[in-house]
């Protein structure tokens, strides 16, 4: 008895030392759970603070990017003004994956086997679609980018969980390779934004393409918005549409009688450009070369996206006469009628005597034979009478050597720089042979312009290829910018330029350039075949050009053809018969009488 009452009594000290003991026990896991806690904020809230927020944004958060739509681009009927579009948009779509939605692996084996069946999957590809969709918890899986509208229709049918689509514009181009220098083209920046690139889509990146709009708001636990919850919304601006001085018919005719041409010659690339003379708008534009704008990246060579109407500078040869001559009769230095004999051969400074192409010798000459028979010797004269400060004046008022700034990515000025390394009125080298066009880099649109100067009765115009900027309702108010032809300059007089002109007609009617000439109408215009500049001296590759214009009393256009490397030894067989060509069909397309 005694000892059970000495039991209970140890019994009952013991109990409190046991509380103690469990409370210092609980206490202890509660520090070290707090513990946990802080470390677990800290790397929340500090160490990956910024990881973090992205993730919560892609749970809570509900953020749509509104496209603006890309401005059109048209061409027209510039007879009608019937309007075509060059460039436009399309719906495609995106197909995402809410994996959210995909709560098993059997759903995302099928949906993955579905998708690859309609899509034509390899089973790489197949593989990882599957792990995309096997993913959980991410509400924007991206699958596909571009999809037609038919197959989302398709895969829309097969109520795939967790399969989603957005639609979104896509540039296209439904004329395909028509103008396609012209257009450019939207490629992708290294962020995956849409881009203009080259022609047009560079140049005005900015009007066509608008300003994105976005949207903010909270979602709950279930994904949905919040209504009363805090939100962000700025709508999209949508981009500028831009009506062309193209126009379509003569664009489509000028760039396939050239296509053949190239093909028939052999040569490397070929260049066209119409241009009205009295506003300097461009009703045809070619570069060949092509590529079609809407499978950009399937080109053989970017060489291709850059257009050699504006971009490729060359050495114009003797389509560079009538400049030179033009400036001479404005300072009535010289006239139609002036006499010139001629030696074959004359010595201006150079390492050897400048001749005549193959080396013949015309004897005496008017200025008239000198255009008609293309004598070199004949056009160094002319330049020594005129001087070469007043040379190099005339070329630079005939906007040589600078950008034209027609609005187009991307355009070269060509070089006349030579000219200016011996300063004084002295005739050196490098001004003798610029006369008739060597040693001196042109693009054929400075060549048509100047010509144009010569057509519209002495005034160069500034060519332009955007007749109207058309502002959406968000931009500038919705107005219409529209192009007004603008006078850089009066290079020459009334009376200089008809002389001139005449000129020209006697070398189609009596010259070297009969190939060009159109049967019942009075052509103005002048060849050229000029050697390529290469390491060492000149190779026997050429470049063959044609500028002219129609009719000469009143001229509808001013056109410049030009090949690069042809397998003919002279423009004549070249460029001036397609010149003829082109000519025959604008004119009547216009419906322009015939004057003789």
């Amino acid at each position: 008895m005694i000892l059970s009452k000495k039991n209970n009594a140890s019994n009952r000290a013991s109990a409190p030392d046991q509380s103690v003991a469990r409370l210092r026990s609980i206490g202890l896991a509660l520090v070290v759970f707090a513990c946990v806690i802080v470390v677990r904020l800290f790397d929340l809230m500090i160490l990956n603070h910024a990881f973090y927020v992205q993730l919560a944004s892609g749970a809570h958060e509900l953020y749509a990017e509104l496209f603006p739509k890309r401005g059109t681009v048209f061409a027209q009927d510039t007879r009608t003004a019937e309007e075509f579009p060059l460039a436009m948009n399309r719906d495609v779509f995106i197909m995402y994956a809410d994996t959210r939605e995909i709560t098993a692996d059997t759903q995302a084996e099928r949906n993955a086997s579905e998708l690859s069946g309609i899509l034509g999957y390899d089973d790489e590809k197949k593989l990882a679609v599957y792990l995309q969709l096997n993913k959980r918890g991410d509400p924007y899986e991206p699958i596909e980018q571009s999809l037609e509208e038919d197959i989302m229709k398709t895969i829309e049918d097969k109520q795939l969980p967790g399969i989603h689509f957005i639609r979104k514009p896509q540039r296209y181009y439904p004329e395909g390779r028509l103008a396609s220098q012209v257009m450019g083209f939207v490629g992708k920046t290294d962020e995956g934004t849409d881009v203009g690139r080259y022609g047009l889509e560079g140049y005005w990146q900015r009007e066509l393409a608008g300003t994105g709009g976005f949207f903010e708001g909270i979602r709950s636990a279930k994904g949905k918005q919040i209504p009363l919850a805090g939100r962000i919304f700025q709508e999209a601006e949508d981009g500028a549409d831009l009506l062309l001085t193209i126009d379509r018919t003569i664009q489509f005719q000028s760039c396939e009688i050239l296509r053949k041409a190239m093909d028939e010659y052999g040569a490397q690339s070929a260049s066209l450009i119409v241009m009205e003379p009295y506003t300097g708008a461009i009703l045809a534009m070619c570069s060949l070369p092509d590529f079609n704008p809407n499978q950009y990246n399937e080109a053989e060579s970017i060489d291709v996206f850059n257009n050699t109407s504006i971009f490729t500078a060359y050495e114009p040869g003797s389509v560079f006469k009538p400049v030179a001559m033009s400036a001479a009769i404005n300072e009535n230095i010289v006239q139609p009628g002036s006499v010139f004999h001629d030696n074959g051969f004359v010595e201006a400074g150079c390492t050897k005597p400048i001749r005549n192409s193959s080396e013949k010798e015309y004897g005496d000459q008017t200025m008239t034979g000198v255009l008609e028979n293309s004598i070199n010797t004949g056009m160094v004269y002319v330049v020594n009478q005129l001087g070469k400060e007043k040379f190099v004046e005339y070329i630079q008022n005939f906007g040589f050597g600078v950008k034209k700034g027609i609005g187009l990515d991307t355009e070269g000025s060509g070089t006349i720089d030579t000219l200016y390394e011996k300063k004084g009125n002295d005739i050196d080298c490098y001004t003798a042979t610029a006369s008739f066009g060597q040693g001196i880099t042109v693009t054929p649109l400075q060549m048509v312009t100047a010509f144009g100067a010569i057509a519209n009765g002495g005034k160069l115009m500034k060519p332009y290829i955007v007749e109207e900027i058309r502002y959406k309702e968000g931009q500038k108010q919705g107005k219409i910018e529209r192009t007004k032809p603008e006078v850089v300059r009066e290079v020459l007089s009334g009376r200089a330029a008809s002389l001139v002109a005449g000129m020209l007609v006697s070398v189609i009617d009596s010259g070297q350039a009969g190939a060009a000439a159109v049967p019942g109408y009075y052509v103005a215009g002048k060849t050229g075949t000029a050697q390529i500049a290469g390491p060492g001296g000149y190779s026997e590759d050429t470049n063959h050009s044609f500028v002219g214009f129609a009719p000469v009393d009143e001229p509808a256009f001013v056109m410049i053809v030009k090949f690069e490397k042809p397998q003919r030894a002279f423009s004549v067989s070249t460029a001036a018969p397609v010149f003829s060509q082109v000519a025959s069909f604008i004119l009547k397309y216009y419906n322009v009488p015939p004057a003789r």
